[in-house]
């Protein structure tokens, strides 16, 4: 996705990548930090929403709704913070 992003809206910063052969590099790093951005934010997400284990007992397909939820939300405010930058 941010290599999409970087080719079609910031075509200037593609090609020095590029150029400068980091784009791999880059890339990797961007992905890193959107993995470890989403192992952070979810489990606090899910606390504030009051997603559980015992909710996942009691109310499995309200439970999937929720983490469905909360994990497009996180990845909304990662596609932000990281992708589109």
């Amino acid at each position: 996705m941010r290599q999409r992003y970087l080719k079609e809206h910031r075509p200037a910063l593609y090609s020095s990548l590029i150029l400068s052969e980091k784009l791999y590099s880059h890339l990797l790093e961007i992905d890193r930090a959107a993995r470890e951005r989403m192992d952070a934010m979810l489990p606090r997400m899910m606390e504030a929403a009051g997603v559980t284990e015992e909710l996942k007992a009691r109310d499995p397909m309200r439970w999937v709704v929720l983490m469905n939820t909360l994990k497009a939300q996180a990845e909304e405010v990662i596609f932000q913070e990281l992708i589109y930058t």
